[in-house]
């Protein structure tokens, strides 16, 4: 029996659209990082860039459970002498770029080097409903529908 191994030719990818509204970051960030790689496929290579290409609307209405939202906190260096610089979630999601919380998920789920940079390109985000790729007629893909942890929940259940 011989190893199968994926080749440019060979490689199928769809296109795939998620609905982020009211989903919980990590496991939606770990739903996509597997996609983006092609984990779910049988015919996945490690060294392939053989996932999908992934659209998420309302990216900026993804929740946190607990107080994380309000207590996690990123930071970036400026590089300067004393540069650290910090926002919390709360801040970021309210920001300019709230889709920037999504995109750093996923980025530190994947394994990083040249081939994770080439899959990230396969992440679309939008803050909004809308998106620009109608015509590559995308497959709504029901996170939610998943697993009931997928979505936040009344504290009582």
């Amino acid at each position: 029996m011989k190893t199968y191994t994926a080749t440019p030719k060979t490689i199928e990818k769809k296109w795939l659209l998620i609905d982020a509204k009211g989903l919980v970051v990590g496991r939606l960030a770990t739903h996509i990082a597997m996609r983006l790689r092609g984990k779910h496929k049988a015919t996945f290579t490690p060294n392939m860039d053989c996932g999908d290409y992934i659209i998420v609307i309302n990216a900026d209405k993804i929740v946190f459970t607990g107080k994380k939202r309000e207590d996690k906190i990123y930071y970036w260096h400026t590089g300067h002498p004393g540069g650290i610089k910090s926002r919390t979630a709360d801040q970021l999601l309210d920001g300019k770029f709230p889709t920037r919380v999504l995109e750093k998920a996923v980025l530190r789920m994947m394994p990083g080097g040249p081939l994770s940079r080439q899959q990230m390109k396969g992440l679309h985000l939008y803050a909004s409903d809308s998106h620009p790729h109608e015509a590559q007629k995308p497959e709504m893909l029901d996170i939610a529908s998943l697993n009931v942890k997928n979505t936040l929940r009344p504290k009582g259940i």
